[in-house]
């Protein structure tokens, strides 16, 4: 998939992306109240790019949201739901390849009764190369596959195509949550970010990266990680102003 060419990243359009994703799409077989939910649930909140053009996301709520966030790999999609359920008020993209993901994601919005969640069943990059400039007000990118192997390296979704992406999405001042509990990939992740002409690492002390960003809530992810005695890391980066217009 081609969207043009790449231009200054403080303002220009959205970089290309390869075709082809990594991963498993699927688990566990699916119970039959899990399969009901993909079949019945999953097609009212699915998010379907356009043919050509821009994917406007306010439009795709019922009520007008303030603000538009998008979370990529949501896994079961806890943080995601409780986010939701949080702040009303926002619309929320949620993308996860991952079936069994998906429909965990699908009971609990069922459960809670949530109406500002709109899901992406398919790569990320594809929904980011098709939202316009400056439409989204938060991204989080929580625990993602390390994929530690340095051959495989190149599977990693931060990535300076990525970033590109979200920094010709994301408003001015939009923050951009990462974490990760590989240390490697940690540093990956930082240097990447902090090298970025678009993005501001908002890190002042140790707890900064140490500790959980105050009101985000934890993912299943985490919880396993420190249980297995494995360290969390958290990055939090801020959209720089655009030098001209989010065009």
């Amino acid at each position: 998939m081609s969207c043009g060419a790449r231009s200054d990243p403080l303002t220009g359009a959205a970089p290309p992306y390869p075709s082809r994703l990594y991963g498993r799409k699927r688990g566990r077989p699916l119970r039959a109240a899990q399969q009901d939910l993909l079949d019945e649930l999953l097609p009212r909140l699915a998010i379907a790019l356009p043919a050509s053009g821009q994917l406007d996301p306010a439009p795709l709520f019922a009520a007008p949201p303030r603000a538009v966030w998008l979370e990529i790999g949501f896994g079961a999609g806890e943080h995601l739901a409780a986010q939701a359920e949080a702040c009303p008020d926002v619309g929320f993209l949620g993308c996860e390849v991952f079936e069994n993901g998906v429909a965990r994601l699908l009971a609990e919005t069922a459960r809670r009764r949530l109406g500002n969640i709109r899901l992406f069943a398919d790569d990320a990059r594809l929904l980011v190369a098709a939202l316009p400039p400056g439409s989204i007000g938060c991204v989080f990118i929580l625990f993602p596959d390390p994929w530690p192997k340095a051959r495989h390296h190149k599977r990693r979704i931060v990535s300076q195509d990525t970033l590109d992406g979200l920094a010709h999405i994301m408003a001015d001042g939009a923050e951009l949550r990462l974490a990760s509990d590989d240390s490697g990939y940690f540093s990956w992740m930082l240097e990447r970010v902090a090298g970025h002409p678009a993005f501001e690492w908002l890190a002042r002390r140790p707890a900064d990266w140490r500790e959980r960003p105050p009101g985000q809530p934890a993912t299943r992810y985490e919880q396993k990680a420190r249980a297995a005695g494995r360290v969390p890391l958290f990055l939090r980066a801020r959209r720089r102003p655009r030098s001209g217009p989010a065009v």
